[in-house]
């Protein structure tokens, strides 16, 4: 399992990976940050992102703020970074 830092965007005019910031992914939802609507779309883009089902995707850390880290199960940590910054 991988687990990845993530900084969340929500109410952006698109959902996208954008990048790599301070050590942290950029990720742009178009989801208000209400009722998990957010993190909810986040999991869901990283999963498409990395073509992995979505429920092995969770916000383990941060879920009511903008710095979160992600855990991906079934993807060391290496992988998911290179396949994410492959992404943008």
């Amino acid at each position: 399992m991988g687990d990845v830092n993530v900084r969340l965007q929500p109410r952006s005019k698109r959902s996208e990976v954008v990048g790599v910031r301070e050590g942290a992914l950029l990720v742009r939802v178009t989801a208000p940050p209400v009722d998990g609507k957010a993190n909810a779309a986040l999991c869901k883009l990283l999963a498409k992102t990395l073509g992995v089902p979505p429920t092995t995707v969770a916000v383990v850390r941060g879920s009511s703020a903008r710095d979160k880290v992600v855990r991906v199960d079934g993807i060391e940590t290496s992988i998911l970074m290179h396949r994410l910054s492959d992404a943008h």
